[in-house]
């Protein structure tokens, strides 16, 4: 379970027990002959509690939809199809058996590797949040660390970093 579902999957259950209790309560004061006005705030915090949960579920179906469609993207580009030459090819492996040492030498980790490619590929952060389903904050702090192991100010520096001399 990735840290935006625990934090969600939390609110839902917080909620879900405002839901019960609300109930609970609502059922108990109906029967002991409460006050109309008191009903009507119970079953107000019952309705509010509910859209909660209905718009936390929208939101992680959304984000699902999102990673899928961000994987599938990723998946095609790397099988689409490539009409480039032989030598273009043989670049595009050198350049990637380069960037993968030249990680090593930072000493980046399985998970700033990772983050460092798809920097190199042009996501955004919250991209790559929803792809390695993390928060946007954790991406951030990691994209940081490897600027800071790489010696540069940031993102651009970074890819200039290994295209420069190609250009």
């Amino acid at each position: 379970m990735n840290k935006v579902w625990s934090r969600d999957a939390y609110l839902i259950a917080i909620l879900l027990l405002v839901v019960g209790a609300s109930a609970v309560d609502l059922y108990a004061d109906l029967a002991h002959g409460a006050s109309g006005q008191h009903i009507l705030k119970e079953a107000l915090v019952v309705a509010l509690a509910l859209v909660g949960i209905s718009w936390l579920l929208q939101g992680l179906r959304r984000q699902r939809a999102r990673i899928a469609l961000l994987r599938q993207e990723l998946e095609q580009a790397r099988n689409a199809p490539t009409t480039a030459s032989e030598y273009v090819l043989s670049a595009r492996r050198q350049l990637g058996e380069v960037i993968s040492k030249q990680f090593e030498e930072w000493g980046l980790s399985t998970s700033e590797k990772e983050v460092g490619l798809l920097l190199l590929k042009g996501l955004s952060l919250k991209e790559i949040a929803d792809l390695r389903e993390t928060l946007e904050k954790t991406v951030r702090q990691q994209a940081s660390s490897i600027y800071k192991k790489a010696g540069v100010s940031g993102r651009h520096a970074f890819a200039a970093w290994f295209i420069e001399d190609f250009l």
